[in-house]
């Protein structure tokens, strides 16, 4: 086996450039910026809408697939052709994928829990939809309330410690 062995007079460290005046992170004025938080209230209430339209797909889904299946709908209700299932479904996923972008702004928690009662109206044409969207109406209070709870203690809790609070 051989090894190589370096000479003792080549240096162990090789030149460096300079680095910057001030460590990535800081400001040359000052300490570093610590990055603001984002909205407990907005990402929990953006999730869930995300969530409710991929629900609204697997409903559609399977509204559509039981459009040919024998005693699926109630008798006094006519069989949706497939173009309308996938209307009304697709229509339904847009607004929610768009609302879950708008819920920070104004009137978007309003028109999110306004959308609440199409979700649990799908249970006309999927009856497992009034429990399963019924359980999303649950997470959406849940996530109003929750949210906004978070978002009330972050704000007090940089009231109280304003060395670690994001300097904005």
């Amino acid at each position: 086996m051989s090894s190589t062995i370096e000479p003792a007079d080549k240096p162990a460290e090789q030149a460096r450039p300079a680095a910057s005046a001030a460590p990535s992170g800081e400001d040359a004025a000052g300490p570093p910026r610590i990055k603001a938080k984002k909205s407990a209230k907005i990402q929990f209430t953006s999730t869930t809408l995300l969530l409710e339209a991929f629900l609204v797909l697997f409903a559609t889904l399977v509204a559509y697939g039981l459009r040919t299946v024998p005693y699926a709908w109630p008798d006094r209700m006519q069989v949706p052709s497939g173009p309308a299932i996938w209307i009304v479904g697709g229509t339904l996923m847009v607004v929610l994928i768009l609302l879950s972008r708008m819920v920070g702004g104004p009137g978007g928690y309003v028109a999110g829990s306004v959308v609440q009662l199409p979700v649990i109206a799908c249970g006309f044409a999927v009856p497992l939809m009034f429990l399963v969207g019924g359980i999303f109406v649950v997470l959406w209070i849940v996530s109003l309330r929750l949210g906004g709870r978070i978002d009330r203690e972050r704000a007090a809790y940089d009231a109280e410690h304003p060395e670690t609070a994001p300097n904005m």
